[in-house]
């Protein structure tokens, strides 16, 4: 586990471009944090920096949102799922269990149990100065540790 603290929403999108340098298929990431903590804004550079030249949204009203890039790109936002067994119906753990290409899912801590085994929480927590925010970055399961390492080493 590690933390970064970024300044800006520009600092925050660099840290995105970073974790996209380094991010691997078959990673899931989830991003937890209060509403605005940033959690769309790094969704949307990560994706840049993976090559997704459409706009990319925040999957709130549709629930899931596919992007291609340098490889197929899932955006989840369980935002407005009030009960778990709404997931079965978008297709989710198919989605997530045996991802094939990038899973990102805002709002991740919604459902904890639903999550796979093995995944990476990006967690955001703003302070109390304009822009400013705590990004936590940790992950479950041994997968995804050299990815935590390297993108630590570049921060």
């Amino acid at each position: 586990m590690f933390t970064v603290s970024t300044e800006s929403p520009e600092e925050t999108a660099d840290l995105a471009q970073k974790a996209g340098q380094r991010i691997r298929e078959g990673t899931v990431l989830c991003l937890v944090g209060d509403l605005g903590a940033g959690k769309t804004l790094f969704a949307k550079n990560l994706m840049k920096m993976l090559g997704v030249e459409t706009e990319v949204t925040s999957p709130t009203f549709s629930l899931m949102n596919v992007y291609e890039g340098i490889c197929p790109i899932l955006h989840f936002d369980l935002y407005r799922i009030e009960k778990e067994e709404e997931l079965d119906e978008l297709g989710f753990y198919e989605y997530v269990e045996e991802p094939s290409g990038i899973v990102i899912i805002e709002w991740a801590d919604k459902f904890p149990e639903a999550l796979p085994e093995e995944y990476v929480t990006v967690a955001f927590q703003g302070t109390e100065r304009e822009g400013e925010r705590y990004i936590f970055f940790s992950c479950q399961g041994e997968k995804d540790k050299d990815f935590l390492k390297e993108l630590e080493e570049i921060c």
